[in-house]
């Protein structure tokens, strides 16, 4: 049986924050561009950050690096926290969605949501689950792909067919427990880039995501996006 298939959700920090919302996250917090990655740009984000998202484009070089660090990670386990949220992607183009289900399980402590949120109600349900039940579970779960479908829809670019090839992927950083954690469903588990606080969280990410861009030096296609308390 193949594996379901949603439409690509774009790298657009409104419609990220209108989807969130949508699912009973209260707008205490937003999504927001980062612009550039110098300090006097990164000084612009409204603080404080609890997430930073980033898009990239997946190619050979990317695929190469990631086989090598599942390999050596396999070897050398890693010290995960175990309360790290973390879910396996089996849904085509979910990425973004699950990216976002990431930045939000992870910081329930800083979030509001509203007493009937279909979201907080999937991360309560899931979050003793094992990283592919919870994938499992969310190709069950209507709200989240119903929301999921029209967000999709609401970009500023035309949405890409459900078959059409998307190369670009998401993912999200996260502080737990004073490590900065990568959370990527491509992946068979988070991966960990040593100490982070509340207060550095966003550089911290920025400097990995440096490694990503660094890696493929000919791309230009990446966008990163912090998870900001609303300073409005």
């Amino acid at each position: 049986m193949d594996s379901p298939r949603w439409l690509p959700l774009e790298s657009n920090p409104e419609v990220m924050t209108k989807f969130v919302n949508c699912l009973g996250m209260r707008p205490t917090w937003q999504f927001g561009d980062v612009y550039g990655l110098d300090p006097e740009l990164l000084s612009m984000v409204p603080r404080p950050v609890c997430a930073v998202l980033l898009l990239f484009p997946v190619t050979e070089k990317y695929e190469a690096f990631k086989h090598e660090e599942e390999e050596k990670l396999k070897g050398q386990p890693q010290d995960v926290s175990a309360d790290v949220y973390f879910m396996k992607q089996t849904i085509g183009n979910a990425c973004g969605t699950i990216g976002l289900i990431h930045a939000v399980a992870n910081n329930q402590k800083h979030l509001e949501f509203e007493p009937d949120s279909p979201l907080k109600k999937f991360i309560v349900q899931t979050s003793k689950m094992a990283s592919e039940e919870k994938a499992a579970f969310l190709e069950k779960d209507e709200s989240i792909r119903v929301t999921h479908e029209s967000s999709a829809q609401e970009g500023q670019t035309e949405a890409p067919s459900v078959d059409e090839k998307v190369n670009l992927h998401f993912i999200a950083f996260v502080n737990v427990g004073g490590q900065l954690y990568e959370l990527d469903g491509r992946k068979p588990f988070p991966i960990v880039h040593g100490k982070t606080s509340e207060d550095t969280l966003l550089e911290d990410a920025v400097e990995v995501c440096k490694v990503f861009m660094a890696r493929d030096p000919q791309e230009v296609r990446f966008t990163i996006i912090a998870l900001s308390k609303d300073s409005y």
